[in-house]
């Protein structure tokens, strides 16, 4: 059997932003997994804060996390029950200001019952441009030290994507994010970017540095360049 990830050793100091990229297949995904505790490593061990995550208790582990993934979450339940999820004693006007950070407002307020509308099953009212921003506004409301992205701008129109977009970097400010990213736009803003291939960390270093270098990064870059003329 081929592990999913393979003698990775990196260290993601307080505030930064780290962008992992690679090929699909490479265990971004199972890389976020294992943060979350959903599978736990086989040998090694990943720690936070100087402690190995799997002494910590699982409920405070993620509440020192929050994740907006590519298919957000919407429960059937109203706006205000959706945002409030990421912390449920949070008062309407903490919402609203977490909904208002997220570019969320504006779409909310035109809804039939504003904070009050049912969204129906998964969200089915909602585009998913409005969906992303709803998991955004969840993840600043809760605002956690450790923001984890799978970046889902991808299938989204121009306009929702330039909407998510600054409602991430918005949310990512203050705190450190590691972000799974598919634009290159996202990646060169970070911090150190990581290049996986078959569980493998086999690049890291900045947009410039890994550029130069000419290795996988730079074709992954290329490629990206290529598909956007």
């Amino acid at each position: 059997l081929t592990p999913a990830i393979d003698q990775l050793s990196a260290q993601v100091h307080s505030g930064q932003t780290v962008a992992v990229v690679g090929p699909s297949g490479a265990g971004k995904t199972t890389l976020f997994d294992l943060l979350m505790r959903f599978h736990d490593p086989q040998s090694g061990r990943i720690v936070l804060d100087g402690v190995p995550i799997d002494q910590m208790d699982l409920q405070a582990l993620r509440q020192r996390m929050a994740i907006v993934p590519q298919e957000p979450v919407i429960f059937s339940g109203t706006v205000l029950e959706n945002i409030r999820y990421g912390r449920p004693e949070a008062t309407p006007a903490e919402v609203e200001a977490a909904a208002d950070a997220a570019y969320a407002l504006g779409f909310i307020r035109e809804l039939p019952q504003g904070f009050d509308t049912d969204l129906g099953d998964r969200g089915v009212r909602l585009s998913g441009g409005q969906r992303q921003r709803i998991a955004i506004a969840r993840a600043i409301l809760k605002n956690p030290p450790l923001l984890l992205l799978d970046e889902a701008t991808s299938a989204l129109d121009a306009q929702s994507e330039q909407m998510v977009q600054a409602a991430l970097e918005k949310a990512m400010v203050g705190r450190t994010t590691l972000v799974i990213a598919h634009r290159l736009a996202t990646v060169q803003r970070a911090d150190v970017i990581w290049v996986l291939e078959r569980g493998r960390l086999i690049e890291q270093g900045s947009h410039a540095e890994l550029q130069a270098k000419g290795g996988l990064y730079a074709s992954l870059a290329a490629l990206q360049f290529n598909a956007s003329k």
